[in-house]
This record gives structure tokens, C-alpha cells and sequence, in this order.
């Protein structure tokens, strides 16, 4: 190992915070469109007739950018919606910017605009579509009978509640105009190749963005039931259109989709391996957990907090010095509901009451179950670098921490409760900040016994 390598066994709080910063570049940077895209695009042939380009998510623009700069062959029109701030400087494609996580005006013209430009497609058109996460939000299309508010106010709801993205899209694919398969069949006849980037655990691509170009196997009896199960309250046209057969979604075995073919071109797994690489070439032993980890962040920062102190204490089931690296994406019940919260990233960062993201809540639980036990430093952000809604991609934790915490005068259990994780972070100059990453494969977590 080269003197200039961090070693895990000398780690302080400055380096770590510099390793961390490092290997979350370094992870980011693989999942990045301008990587990751090229490779698929030599693998499709140009239409006979015209080529379209539609898409949307927090990564489409950037998409939309490696699109034009490596797709040597003519693009009719395009149109890809991305979140506000994080366009792009396309030449030929349009980008429009809306609101997320809760869909605004722009979303839903958005949508329209999208459906206009795909009319009178023919056989030998191609319509290539940029999907990331984010884009069930921003590209919001009220089913018929319903509105925006009706789309709004239940996603605002499903977001503080606690629901897993599967269930939050699962009820967005019902409610929509436009996903669960829809978008995929108003390009007709054309031949479709859809290009997703992973905020998935498990990366089915059906479930990115709500699937707007893929069929869909779930139904509206278990979109009800979702809404049911966390006592979402449902307005009356929700309800009717919700218990009406006629407005099912298209199915896998539909033929209309005989002509679509799907590219998974970047996932959780794909920045793990590239953080695993950079920790192995820095000589520290790396293993990563799992790509798909969900379930409530406090209780998944418990787990890791259980297995880093099973390291620390008995050498099992890894030996130190190492690094713990997970995926996925976890959720955050929002316990505290007075005012001037913000609202969440993908139903899981905070709602009103509280600041932060799911990812910055996951360390607080870990913070306050390791109680400052030596040598072990953490980091957990958002590959999108947005963790919930405020600006930092999410934050990094060492032995200290909960000393410096308490000697500020901070209650780490009483923001805990109050869904608060931003403000133990921000005081100790512990969050991290990149700004928009054009990427979004979700959480990214490390934990490095030493």
C-alpha cells in the first residue's frame, strides 16, 4: 500500500471524513450516464424512420446529454423532464424541470407534452426512453376523473407513512395516465428500447419511475389495499376509480409490448462494487452486505450497528480493520407532525416536524446504539446527492460524534424522535455536500472498523 493510501488502522476523524468523501465520489461517479450509457447505445440500430427521445428522472438529463454526445445518427425531437436544477445542456433534446418529490404543475405538463410529441408513430419509428428515479413524481398524468391535488395530496401521505417504494409506485402506476405501461403504449407501433438507472432494490425495472414503459403485474385491489393498510385517507373519486375493473393497468402477456425491450444500465449494485474497489486498492478489506436493504432507517441503522460492534468486539463475522458497505433504500415513518418540516425524497426522507433524509436518520440510530464506541466511523448518503430535501447528500459519523453532540447541548434521542437527524449533523460540520450527482441509485451506506 502506497504511503499516500488511507489505512484503516490510523483512521482519524479528518481522514475518514476524507475517505468517505472520496469513496462516495468514486461510487458515483461509476453510475454516472456519461459512463454508464455508451456501452448500451453501440448495442441498438438506428430506426429506418425517426427516432424520438423521451424520458424522466432525476438522472434524465444527463442522459439525455451522454445520449446526444455518443448517438451519432439523427434525433427527430425529444423531451425528457428532470427535477428542478439538475438539467442539462442538450442541444436537440428539451428539458423541462418540475417538482419533486411531491408532482407540481410542470410535471403534469410535462406528461402531456411527452404524449403529444409520441402521436403518429409508425412501425418504422424508434422512440428510445431515459428512465432514473424520481420520475413518478415528475412526470405526474392524473388518471381521467381524477387531479392533481387528488395525486398530490395522497402522495404527500403515502410519503410520511412509512410505505416501501414498491407499495408508494405500486399506487402511483393506478392512479396515472401515463405509468404502469401506459407511456410504452402511446408509442404505438414504434419499436422502444427503454434505458433504466436503478433506485430499485432488487432493480426491477418495472417499479423505476413507476414503470411508465414497462407492463405491470400488480393490480388495483392491492393499490386499495396499500392505501387501506396505512390508513391513507382516500378521496371519493380515488376510491371509485380504484374499484373499477375497466381501469386496470396493461399486463404482462398484453402484445402491445411485443416491440419493447429494456436495458438496466446502472443499479445500487454497480456503485457498490465501484466503493468496494476503491477501499480494496486503498489496502482495506471490504465486504458489502446486500444492495437491497430496506425496511424503517432507525431499525436498519440498529442492524449495522449490531454487526460493526460484533467485528469490533469478537472478530466475527469479519476480521478488523474492514469496511461494511449496504444499499437499498430504506423509510422513515414520520412520528413528529408539527410545523416546518420539509417534505420527503421518495416517501422516505422527512416529512413535516422534521429535517434531514433517510439517510442521515440511519446514522443518528447508529450513532446512539454504538454510544461512541472506538474506531468505528460511518458514512451514509444519497447517490443522487439529495438526502431528503435539504442540500446535502447525507452526512458522516465517527467515535466522537455523540461527545461533541452532547457537549453542544444536543439531544440525539429527542431528534431522533422528532425526525430531526439534520440538526445533530449540521452543528457538528459532519454533513456531507456534493450537490447534484446526474445519478440515483440510492442509498449508500459504509461503516469502517478499524
Amino acid at each position: 500500500m502506497s504511503a499516500d493510501k488511507p489505512q484503516a488502522s490510523v483512521m482519524n476523524r479528518t481522514s475518514a471524513r476524507r475517505f468517505f468523501a472520496d469513496l462516495f465520489q468514486h461510487a458515483v461517479q461509476a453510475v454516472h450516464p456519461s459512463r454508464c450509457l455508451p456501452p448500451f447505445l453501440r448495442q441498438i440500430q438506428p430506426a429506418r424512420g425517426r427516432t424520438f427521445v423521451i424520458g424522466a428522472g432525476k438522472a434524465s438529463a444527463a442522459m439525455a446529454l451522454a445520449l446526444e454526445q455518443n448517438w451519432p445518427h439523427p434525433i427527430a425531437g425529444g423531451l425528457v423532464v428532470t427535477r428542478y436544477g439538475q438539467g442539462a445542456p442538450c442541444r436537440t433534446i428539451e428539458i423541462i424541470e418540475a417538482a419533486h418529490p411531491v408532482p407540481d404543475a410542470a410535471s403534469e405538463q410535462a406528461a402531456h407534452r411527452i404524449l403529444q410529441l409520441l402521436q403518429g408513430l409508425q412501425a418504422d419509428d424508434q422512440v428510445i426512453c431515459l428512465i432514473s428515479g424520481g420520475g413518478s413524481a415528475l412526470l405526474a398524468l392524473p388518471a381521467p376523473g381524477l387531479t392533481l391535488s387528488d395525486k398530490q395530496q395522497l402522495c404527500r401521505s403515502l410519503l410520511n407513512s412509512g410505505a416501501a417504494i414498491a407499495e408508494i409506485n405500486c399506487v402511483r402506476k393506478h392512479l396515472s395516465g401515463i405509468k404502469g405501461g401506459r407511456l410504452a403504449l402511446a408509442c404505438g407501433a414504434a419499436e422502444v428500447h427503454s434505458f433504466f438507472i436503478s433506485d430499485i432494490p432488487g432493480d426491477d425495472p418495472s417499479w423505476i419511475a413507476s414503470g411508465p414503459t414497462l407492463p405491470d403485474s400488480s393490480t388495483l385491489a392491492q393499490a386499495l389495499a396499500i392505501l387501506q393498510r396505512y390508513q391513507i385517507p382516500v378521496p371519493p373519486s380515488v376510491l371509485a376509480y380504484l374499484q373499477s375493473p375497466q381501469h386496470e393497468t396493461p399486463k404482462p402477456d398484453d402484445p402491445r409490448f411485443a416491440r419493447h425491450r429494456q436495458h438496466t444500465i446502472a443499479s445500487a449494485q454497480h456503485a457498490l462494487q465501484a466503493a468496494a474497489e476503491f477501499a480494496r486498492q486503498a489496502g482495506i478489506e471490504t465486504h458489502i452486505l446486500s444492495d437491497r436493504i430496506q425496511g424503517e432507517a432507525r431499525d436498519i441503522g440498529l442492524m449495522h450497528a449490531a454487526i460493526a460492534l460484533q467485528i469490533a468486539q469478537h472478530q466475527q463475522p469479519f476480521t478488523r480493520p474492514c469496511l461494511l458497505l449496504s444499499g437499498g433504500e430504506t423509510s422513515v415513518t414520520v412520528r413528529n407532525t408539527g410545523p416546518g418540516g420539509s417534505g420527503n425524497d421518495h416517501g422516505h426522507g422527512h416529512g413535516h416536524g422534521g429535517h434531514g433524509g433517510r439517510n442521515s436518520e440511519f446514522l443518528l440510530s447508529l450513532a446512539i446504539a454504538l454510544q461512541g464506541a472506538p474506531d468505528i466511523h460511518a458514512m451514509a448518503c444519497d447517490t443522487d446527492g439529495i438526502d431528503g430535501t435539504k442540500n446535502n447528500a447525507g452526512a458522516s459519523l465517527h467515535p466522537d460524534s455523540l461527545q461533541r453532540a452532547t457537549d453542544l447541548g444536543l439531544n440525539p434521542a429527542a431528534l431522533l424522535e422528532q425526525n430531526d437527524s439534520y440538526h445533530f449533523f449540521y452543528p457538528l460540520d459532519d454533513l456531507i455536500l456534493s450537490g447534484p450527482t446526474d445519478t440515483n441509485v440510492n442509498d449508500l451506506r459504509a461503516i469502517l472498523i478499524c
